[in-house]
């Protein structure tokens, strides 16, 4: 049987949550990605990172990009997690984005996250609530699916976190 480890990095909880049930249906062992020795990673046949999406990039890739040589041989996945709901187009520019030279082939899985701006840092909440203010100005009927969450999710804390987001990951992995 493969060894795995999940790594991950979440700054509000919910991509801890998805590391969380995926320890449950995989048995991998399971760490904070910040602080991972590469040389224990190195060990694992499967490597599993999750990570929040912030100003459109991944966070905890970049633990993958200065890594990839060692872990070259490996099964390398990532998952990522944003309040938006599911949009291709949107998913396809976090990819081109974010998965480029030795993260070019890598499978990406995308995970809804939480919203609670009261939870927030300052500048994320300052961040969140001049681009609300900026769509705010749009018509309505314009709105892109990322723009119809933000503005619905205005003053109200939100969880979308849920184990269905998971069964594409588990079934690429023939887990099921």
């Amino acid at each position: 049987m493969k060894k795995g480890i999940i790594l991950y990095q979440s700054k509000y909880g919910a991509t801890k949550k998805y590391a969380e049930w995926l320890k449950e249906a995989t048995g991998f062992d399971c760490e904070k990605t910040k602080g991972a020795a590469i040389r224990k990673i190195a060990e694992y046949d499967i490597i599993i990172l999750g990570g929040g999406i912030y100003a459109s990039g991944i966070a905890g890739l970049s633990f993958l990009k200065k890594n990839m040589t060692l872990l070259k041989d490996k099964q390398v996945i990532v998952f990522c997690v944003g309040a938006s709901p599911y949009e291709e187009d949107a998913f396809n520019e976090i990819r081109t984005h974010n998965f480029k030279d030795a993260l070019k082939d890598l499978p990406c899985f995308y995970c809804r996250g939480a919203w609670d701006s009261d939870a927030m840092s300052f500048m994320d909440r300052t961040l969140c609530n001049m681009l609300q203010k900026a769509v705010a100005k749009q018509d309505p009927a314009t709105y892109e699916p990322w723009q119809k969450a933000l503005m619905s999710a205005v003053g109200q804390k939100c969880d979308w976190t849920d184990r269905k987001y998971l069964e594409p990951l588990l079934e690429y992995m023939g887990i099921q």
